[in-house]
């Protein structure tokens, strides 16, 4: 099957795809910052780009698409240009897993969450980081 968008489209909609500053990082952001935890840092410079960062607990955070990270309950296979972006989101995950493995080599825990359990479930996840970071506090 063939791209349903002129080239000049697809580029269009493909730079409005962000890689910082998305969605459920902000909300994650946000809900961290309502529960009191704080001490994180952004855009810090390690592998894999984490999404949040406790630099003294050594602690990392990503926060990944569903589809872009193949997630096991929401993806769905694109309908156009399949083998194409077969092989990216698949180059993805085993990025992933390669960046989770020197990460923890280093001597960082490494959080990964799902876009979609940002949107359904924050609380759980807000409370999983409190309990690691050693920063509870009622949510």
């Amino acid at each position: 099957m063939t791209d349903v968008l002129t080239p000049e489209q697809r580029k269009h909609n493909m730079s409005r795809i962000r890689a910082k500053n998305t969605g459920p990082e902000v909300k994650l952001r946000k809900l961290l910052s309502a529960a009191g935890i704080r001490g994180y840092r952004i855009h810090y410079t390690l592998p894999g780009k984490p999404d949040i960062v406790f630099t003294k607990r050594k602690i990392t955070i990503f926060i990944d698409g569903c589809f872009w990270h193949k997630c096991p309950v929401c993806f769905q296979e694109p309908e156009t240009r399949r083998e194409f972006w077969l092989k990216k989101i698949q180059s993805n995950v085993d990025r992933d897993k390669k960046v989770d493995e020197q990460l923890k080599n280093k001597g960082w825990t490494v959080l990964r969450f799902w876009e979609h359990d940002v949107r359904k479930n924050p609380d759980t996840i807000v409370k999983k980081i409190s309990e690691l970071t050693g920063k509870s506090r009622e949510i």
